[in-house]
């Protein structure tokens, strides 16, 4: 099949909003550089997003089920913006599988196709990848 590269583009998930989201956390980056903790990248992304008046949730609390079953464990990812796309934050020199297992699982959970791995803690710029359910 030969797609032109404008239909290809078309059919990316979310794709507004990425940008939206993206043109935050490298704001951010450029402002505080590489070298601090993630809980400093998250706060510091939480304001950019809050005067980019883009909608998220931080640290929401959501539940997680085993075969039907509600269990007393609870998860919270980093952020979720526009009530559709999973924020997993991080502040180290490279992402791992285990980073990428992590936000998949988190998509699973919360029943949402989109998920952004966000690295704080790369050199020279923040990295980001996506990842679809």
């Amino acid at each position: 099949m030969n797609h032109e590269p404008h239909e290809i583009l078309e059919k990316i998930l979310y794709k507004e909003e990425v940008f939206q989201i993206q043109g935050a956390i490298y704001d951010v980056y450029r402002e505080m550089g590489c070298g601090f903790l993630e809980s400093v990248y998250q706060e510091c992304l939480e304001k950019e997003l809050g005067l980019r008046k883009i909608p998220f949730v931080a640290q929401q609390e959501l539940g997680l089920t085993y075969k039907g079953e509600a269990l007393s464990q609870k998860y919270r990812p980093d952020i979720i913006c526009f009530g559709i796309i999973v924020l997993e934050l991080k502040a180290v020199r490279e992402t791992s599988p285990e980073h990428k297992a992590q936000l998949f699982n988190y998509m699973k959970a919360s029943s949402l196709k989109l998920g952004l791995l966000v690295n704080f803690g790369h050199f020279p710029k923040a990295q980001v990848e996506r990842i679809i359910l």
